[in-house]
C-alpha cells in the first residue's frame, strides 16, 4: 500500500502548506487513488472474499462500507441494482488474465519490416503525429475517452483493446491512456490503422489515416 500512503501524504504537505487542491488536481488525485485500489486493494479483497462464498449458491450483493478510522460495516442486499440508486458508484472488476498458448517458431527468422508511422487527420484540421505508431494510437484513444473505446468491445490478441488489467504476455506494449485503463499497442501499423478507423467509424468522428 505504498503507493496510496505517498499519496495520501503529498496531500497532507499541500494542506499544511495552506494550499488547496484545485478541481482539476481533486479529480487526477481521484482517478491515481481509484486505479491504486483496482491494483493493488481489490484483487486481494477478492482473493479473500471468494473462496469463502463458494458455498453460498444464490446471488447476493456485498457492500463494504469503508470510514477510516472506523470498523468495517458490511452490508448484504438481494437486489443486483442496487448501484443503480448510487449516483457515483463505480464497478471496479478488473479484467481477467488471459491464457496465452506458447507456440515455437518454425523456419527461419523473418527480417523486420521498416518502422512506420501514422498521422491522423480530424475533419477540423487537427493532427496527431508522433514519432511512433503506437505513439499516435494512444493519443488519439486518450482524446476520443478510453472509457468510450473500451466500450466497444475490440480485442487485440483475445485480449481487450483498453483494459483495466495488465496482461501478463503483453504487459509491455500495453500503455496507460489514463484512469487506470490501458491500451494494447503490439499490433502492427497496418492494424493500428483499421483500428483507429473502425472507432472513428464506431463514435461518428470524421477523420483520416495514413500511413506514412
Amino acid at each position: 500500500m505504498s503507493r496510496l500512503s505517498d499519496l495520501y501524504k503529498a496531500m497532507e504537505t499541500l494542506r499544511k502548506e495552506g494550499l488547496s487542491l484545485n478541481e482539476d488536481l481533486e479529480k487526477q488525485v481521484s482517478e491515481l487513488e481509484e486505479n491504486i485500489i483496482k491494483k493493488e486493494i481489490l484483487p486481494i479483497v477478492t482473493e479473500t472474499i471468494a473462496p469463502a462464498l463458494k458455498q453460498v449458491q444464490r446471488e447476493l450483493v456485498l457492500v463494504v462500507d469503508y470510514v477510516p478510522g472506523m470498523p468495517i460495516s458490511v452490508h448484504l442486499s438481494r437486489k443486483r441494482n442496487f448501484a443503480a440508486g448510487i449516483s457515483d458508484a463505480k464497478e471496479i472488476l478488473p479484467d481477467p488474465q488471459v491464457e496465452h498458448r506458447e507456440i515455437g517458431s518454425i523456419g527461419p527468422k523473418r527480417k523486420a519490416a521498416p518502422a512506420t508511422r501514422l498521422r491522423i487527420v480530424f475533419s477540423d484540421g487537427q493532427i496527431i503525429q508522433e514519432d511512433l505508431a503506437a505513439e499516435t494510437f494512444r493519443q488519439f484513444v486518450m482524446k476520443v475517452g478510453p472509457e468510450k473505446v473500451r466500450a466497444l468491445g475490440m480485442k487485440q490478441n483475445r485480449v481487450p483493446l483498453v483494459s483495466n488489467t495488465l496482461d501478463k504476455k503483453y504487459q509491455s506494449s500495453q500503455k496507460s491512456v489514463g484512469g487506470g485503463w490501458y491500451l494494447i499497442t503490439c499490433s502492427n501499423t497496418q492494424t493500428k490503422k483499421r483500428d483507429i478507423e473502425r472507432i472513428a467509424k464506431a463514435l461518428g468522428i470524421q477523420l483520416r489515416v495514413e500511413i506514412i
